[in-house]
């Protein structure tokens, strides 16, 4: 069995292999807008099976902290892949359901389901215990929003968790919106600043 200090220094090093680049003298422009020296695109890292074992591991180590979560998923398209790592090793008999939060509603909702449009995969009904999951944090605002229209339907959004949060703000956007961030990784993890 693995110790969580362990598949958290694992996934570091997956991380870097596969999800970070650097560049100071040429500046990524962010999905927040943001310039940055520092790139993560967290999908070779979700998608990679030693990794997403690793992710499997640590997120489940994070709902037991948490009590009574029913539903977990989040905005399209970085919290897809993660939604289905965190499903796939739910303990057999589980009740945690996942969903999908898309950016842009589509005209229908969940015709078997009863979500309204833009909520897809398992039904969610008003009290239910959400965790919302995100791949990479900056200011927070993209998994905001999902957590407003998720309120808006009566969901409780008890935390948020993310891979990595890049220390720009998102843990002060959140404070703010009294919602926990719960960070897998920091960029000063990767980055040693």
């Amino acid at each position: 069995m693995i110790s969580m200090q362990e598949a958290k220094i694992k996934l570091i090093i997956k991380v870097k292999q596969l999800a970070y680049l650097h560049s100071p003298d040429e500046y990524f422009t962010l999905a927040s807008g943001k310039k940055s020296p520092h790139f993560f695109d967290m999908k070779p890292v979700m998608m990679n099976p030693e990794s997403a074992h690793l992710l499997g591991i640590l997120i489940h180590n994070e709902i037991k902290k948490l009590s009574e979560i029913n539903a977990i998923g989040g905005l399209e398209l970085g919290a897809v892949p993660l939604t289905g790592i965190t499903i796939a090793k739910t303990p057999k008999g589980s009740n945690l359901k996942g969903f999908i939060v898309r950016k842009e509603p589509k005209g229908r909702g969940g015709r078997k389901t009863g979500n309204p449009p833009g909520i897809e995969g398992s039904s969610l009904n008003k009290g239910d215990r959400v965790l919302l999951l995100e791949d990479v944090t900056t200011t927070g605002g993209s998994a905001l929003m999902a957590t407003k229209r998720l309120q808006q339907m009566g969901c409780t959004v008890v935390a948020c968790l993310t891979i990595l949060d890049r220390e720009e703000g998102g843990k002060e956007a959140f404070q703010n919106a009294k919602i926990p961030l719960i960070p897998l990784l920091l960029r000063s993890d990767i980055t040693g600043e």
